[in-house]
């Protein structure tokens, strides 16, 4: 349904910010698009919305292409909702209201209907009559993906969209939002920094790097077989470490203590993370981090063995 062809676009006349993005996406899946701060996340949804005139390439959703500015007064293609990173709510007036500002007078039952089925989608049942300048940055992420899914997009870019939500409501309300849009088959893109977003929910998965693609796959075989430590280290401490001149690139879950083996290891550091340890230890004289059950006191001497990846095994 999506397809982005050879897409560049600059600021101004120095290096792109994009450069030869090629892919595409089918209506009702997720992408989830990742990469350091300034590697062009941001700018990507913006392009993909209208809000740029492209320097080269094309976006077209179906049949029909995506323009910017130059041709739209008012740019944003009216398929799509783009949720900001600022949310771009009214403040004077209630959740409920912003929320409905989208939807039809015309048909204040169904307005009204919709409006509550979106609230609990996001958990604000409580706060409909709140004007938005009294809510916390959190919610107002919340009310700002609600206002988006209003008048129901055919695909919803969100730019960061938990990055103001505490943890303990974030899970659920990314549990709730994620299969809300998959049950109403809406075409997803999500930049973000949470490793969660792409491994739980995303069905593709794109890393940026140098303002390039760098890869694109299924999160699963990204996580599974990293090419380069700035891909692993996206969702998870990374060791690149040298064996009888080999290089693993290797997450602390797959260096296990055993009782003997040729990889010795003196321990540095112990930092405690609920359910385990991270270790931090020195093998020749380079650093590695494990995970363990248990504290081990500094200057120990322990013996590790590689063990292949387990995605039942907890990133964190």
């Amino acid at each position: 349904m999506l397809k982005v062809n050879n897409l560049s676009f600059q600021y101004n006349k120095k290096k792109p910010v994009l450069k030869d993005f090629n892919f595409s996406l089918q209506q009702g899946e997720h992408l989830c698009i990742m990469g350091e701060s300034g590697c062009g996340k941001s700018t990507l949804l913006k392009a993909i919305y209208g809000l740029f005139d492209l320097n080269k390439g094309a976006i077209f959703w179906k049949k029909e292409q995506v323009f910017g500015p130059e041709k739209y007064l008012v740019p944003g293609f009216e398929k799509f909702k783009y949720v900001a990173q600022d949310f771009d709510l009214m403040p004077y007036i209630s959740v409920s209201e912003n929320i409905k500002k989208f939807l039809s007078r015309f048909y204040p039952d169904e307005s009204e209907a919709r409006t509550q089925e979106l609230l609990e989608v996001i958990q604000l049942e409580a706060f409909e009559h709140t004007k938005v300048k009294n809510l916390s940055g959190g919610q107002k992420q919340r009310v700002a993906i609600a206002r988006a899914l209003a008048k129901e997009p055919e695909l919803l870019l969100l730019d960061e969209p938990f990055g103001q939500i505490d943890n303990f409501k974030k899970n659920d309300l990314r549990r709730r939002l994620f299969s809300y849009l998959k049950e109403k088959n809406i075409a997803c893109i999500v930049a973000t920094h949470d490793k969660n977003d792409a491994l739980s929910f995303a069905d593709k998965l794109i890393v940026i790097h140098n303002h390039k693609i760098l890869v694109n796959d299924s999160p699963k075989s990204i996580y599974q077989n990293p090419k380069l430590k700035y891909v692993a280290a996206l969702f998870d401490d990374v060791n690149e470490i040298t064996i009888n001149n080999k290089v693993h690139l290797l997450y602390p879950h797959q260096l296990k203590i055993v009782e003997k083996s040729e990889l010795k290891a003196t321990v540095l550091n112990a930092y405690f993370k609920g359910w385990y340890w991270l270790i931090e230890a020195e093998f020749d004289n380079q650093k590695v981090f494990f995970n363990h059950d248990q504290n081990i006191a500094s200057k120990k001497q322990v013996s590790l063995k590689i063990e292949p990846i387990s995605l039942q095994t907890p990133l964190d």
